[in-house]
């Protein structure tokens, strides 16, 4: 394997348009770690005039991009908030939603011990991501394709577009479901939503609205009052979440690997370190970032939880199972009532139309960094055809199906959406271990021992439960029963 280097580069790689990060969240902030590279690590010095022949308005545009505003405390910490929390957070989209609402319905508390556990996985997972992007300065793909080859990066992006294909698909069922709970047809309503979000990203006018969508998520904190409202067995959440607990059965094994997938998404890892490397984070500050990082991870898998808590206390005690987007909703009526419906809608769809922007421009940007095409919201059809295809394609591919999928079968749709996730994940993991420990890249900052440790259980262990998982789906079809699968 190649080395590229220690050091963060401020270098995109060839074709690079407007950075992800600007494309699909809020522009430079200002806040530490965000600065351009010190001269060593050929960047800009933030007291560099800048070179003559710019009009005085660029210059001074220049000069207040390079002041490093100092920050010290908690303010310093909060004002990092960003790319992590935001990716963390992707796993509570449509598919998480409908993951986390089946597993307390059909098991109860019994899976909470798993959601401690993955959240330990998923911040390792996303520090390690986050601290290649700042000390190379350089996506996931990018980084893959500089040292596998072509033909294993070609490997890594046919799994990374086969994994969010289906998430995509899942995004468009959501927000077909949630226009359905309010009445309005998925025939509808989803081919309208799809040329809207179309219309948002190629007009550049997706900001000014993004807030908008991310706004309707916070519906999903009604989980967490309704978990409290509903009077669960406290005693019993706690002896579960720290006590495991497994079945050896296709079904709970299935909801198994599912819960992974939604936690722990392909793509999420890819925009973490994209968003870090645009940014130009550096290890100077990078203490900011494991902040934001580990922070998501624990705040996203809290609402996760309580999601669990909630259908458990309510669903579950009944003996209801989620077979429907308007049974996970009906675990809202502690708190909301008559409402819970609507409430659950708003989330529902605030979270879908969200992710199914990010998604595909995500994956367009990684496939094409992975190859060094033109790439950029910036860019125009002719210029970056590339990457407009896989943004136009996803998008009408999630449509398409979207508007089929009867009404019955979107739960499990999107459950096995979350199950291919976290069969392909390990696929993922192993190039992102075989990158962070390489000292030709990462220089002195590889992973330490319980670092590795740590990654390693959680490719071992998805990868055994992956297993596990297709013999007692596959093999029993053909009449062999292993393990008493």
């Amino acid at each position: 394997m190649q080395g590229s280097g220690t050091g963060a580069s401020a270098d995109s790689g060839e074709g690079s348009g407007t950075p992800l990060s600007e494309a699909i969240e809020p522009g430079e902030t200002g806040i530490p770690g965000t600065g351009f590279l010190p001269p060593a690590a050929g960047g800009i010095a933030p007291a560099t005039v800048p070179p003559d022949g710019l009009d005085p308005l660029a210059q001074a545009r220049r000069l207040v991009r390079r002041v490093r505003v100092p920050r010290v405390g908690l303010l310093a910490y909060v004002a990092a908030l960003g790319p992590g929390l935001i990716t963390a957070n992707a796993g509570n989209d449509a598919g998480g939603i409908a993951t986390y609402a089946s597993v307390g319905a059909s098991y109860g508390y019994s899976l909470l011990w798993m959601m401690i556990l993955i959240t330990v996985s998923l911040g390792v997972v996303q520090e390690m991501c986050a601290r290649m992007g700042a000390v190379t300065g350089k996506g996931l793909s990018a980084l893959i394709r500089e040292n596998f080859g072509i033909r294993l990066v070609a490997f890594a992006m046919l799994a990374l577009l086969i994994a969010n294909g289906g998430t995509a698909v899942s995004e468009f069922v959501g927000i077909g479901s949630a226009l359905g709970i309010v009445g309005i047809p998925s025939a509808i309503g989803v081919p309208a939503m799809a040329v809207l979000i179309w219309l948002l990203v190629v007009r550049g006018s997706y900001r000014r609205v993004e807030v908008i969508f991310l706004l309707m998520t916070l519906a999903f904190f009604a989980y967490p009052i309704s978990a409290v409202l509903a009077h669960p067995d406290w005693g019993k959440v706690a002896r579960q979440a720290v006590i495991p607990s497994f079945q050896l059965n296709a079904a709970y094994i299935f909801t198994f690997v599912a819960t992974v997938g939604t936690t722990i998404t392909p793509y999420m890892q890819v925009y973490l370190q994209s968003s870090v490397a645009e940014k130009n984070v550096t290890m100077r500050h990078y203490k900011y970032e494991r902040v934001d990082v580990y922070s998501g991870s624990i705040f996203s898998n809290l609402v996760a939880g309580f999601i669990i808590i909630c259908t458990g206390a309510t669903l579950f005690a009944h003996g209801e199972t989620v077979t429907l987007a308007d049974d996970a909703a009906k675990a809202l009526a502690p708190f909301a009532g008559a409402y819970a419906p609507t409430v659950f809608a708003i989330g529902l769809f605030g979270a879908s139309m969200l992710a199914a922007a990010v998604l595909p421009l995500a994956t367009g940007y990684s496939i094409t960094e992975a190859f060094g095409l033109e790439r950029g919201v910036d860019k125009s059809f002719r210029d970056a055809p590339v990457f407009w295809g896989i943004f136009t394609g996803l998008i009408a591919l999630g449509a398409l199906i979207g508007v089929f999928i009867p009404r019955a079968a979107v739960v499990q749709l999107l459950l096995v959406v979350q199950v291919v996730n976290g069969v392909l994940l390990p696929i993922l993991l192993i190039f992102i271990l075989r990158l962070v420990t390489s000292k030709d890249i990462m220089g002195q900052y590889t992973n330490g021992r319980v670092y590795n440790a740590l990654s390693w259980i959680t490719v071992v262990a998805i990868g055994a439960i992956s297993i596990m998982m297709l013999v007692s789906t596959i093999l029993p079809a053909l009449g062999i029963h292993v393990f008493g699968l």
